[in-house]
C-alpha cells in the first residue's frame, strides 16, 4: 500500500511539473518581449530628448542669426554717414572691396584759396571727424589725401597742383597727429587733379574737385 502511495505521489509531481513547465516557458517569453519593449520605448526617449535638445540648440542658432540679419537690414537701411558713424551731413562713402570708409572735407571750409594753412586754429568738421576716428576707428590706419581742380598754379608759391594738395594733406595730418592720432598710423597722400569726381569745365565742378579724403582703413 505505501509503495503504491509512494507512485501515486510522484506522478502526480511529475503531472504538476509538466503542467508548470509551459507556464514558466511563457511568463519567461512574456519578460523578455516586455524587456525588449521597455528598451526600445527608452531607447526612443533617449532620441526623443536628444532631437529636442538639439532642436532647441537650432532655434537658438536661428534666432541669433535672425537678430543679426535685422541688425545688418537695420544698419543698410542708415545713410552710410549715420551708419559709419560721422552723422548726417557729412560726404561719406564705403568701399567694400577696398575695406575703407572715406569722409570727404570740401578744402572751402579748411582753407584758403592757394593756401595750405587751416583757416582757423580749430575747425568743427575736422574736429567732429578727428573725433569719430579716435573713438570708433581708434587704431586703424587713416589716409588723409588732398584733392584739387585742374587749374594750373599761377600766383601762389607752390610749383603745381601735386605740391599744394600736398601740403594741404601734410597739413590736416599735422593738426590729427597734434590732436592724438597715432602718427604711426596716418600718412599724407596729395593726389593734385588727377582724381576728379566732378566737371573741371563748371565752377561748381571744380569747386567738388577741391577737397580732402580721410580715408580710414577697416581691415
Amino acid at each position: 500500500m505505501l509503495l503504491k502511495n509512494k507512485k501515486t505521489v510522484a506522478l502526480l509531481a511529475c503531472l504538476v511539473s509538466f503542467m508548470l513547465l509551459p507556464g514558466c516557458m511563457n511568463w519567461e517569453k512574456k519578460y523578455q518581449a516586455l524587456n525588449v519593449e521597455h528598451q526600445n520605448t527608452k531607447g526612443l526617449l533617449d532620441r526623443e530628448r536628444t532631437e529636442k535638445g538639439e532642436l532647441a540648440q537650432e532655434v537658438a542658432q536661428k534666432q541669433q542669426t535672425i537678430e543679426e540679419l535685422q541688425q545688418k537690414i537695420s544698419t543698410q537701411k542708415q545713410s552710410p554717414a549715420k551708419a559709419s558713424g560721422f552723422g548726417e551731413g557729412y560726404d561719406v562713402a564705403f568701399d567694400a572691396a577696398a575695406g575703407t570708409v572715406t569722409v570727404t572735407l570740401p578744402n572751402a571750409i579748411l582753407f584758403d584759396s592757394g593756401k595750405a594753412e587751416l583757416k582757423s586754429a580749430t575747425n568743427k568738421e575736422l574736429d567732429h571727424v578727428l573725433s569719430v576716428a579716435k573713438g570708433q576707428y581708434a587704431g586703424r590706419a587713416v589716409d588723409v589725401v588732398g584733392h584739387t581742380d585742374s587749374d594750373p598754379i599761377k600766383k601762389s608759391q607752390w610749383k603745381d597742383n601735386w605740391q599744394l594738395s600736398s601740403e594741404r594733406a601734410l597739413t590736416v595730418v599735422r593738426y590729427m597727429v597734434s590732436h592724438g592720432i597715432d602718427k604711426d598710423k596716418i600718412r599724407a597722400v596729395g593726389r593734385g587733379d588727377s582724381k576728379p569726381i566732378a566737371s573741371n569745365s563748371t565752377a561748381a565742378g571744380k569747386a567738388k574737385n577741391r577737397r580732402v579724403d580721410i580715408v580710414v582703413h577697416l581691415k
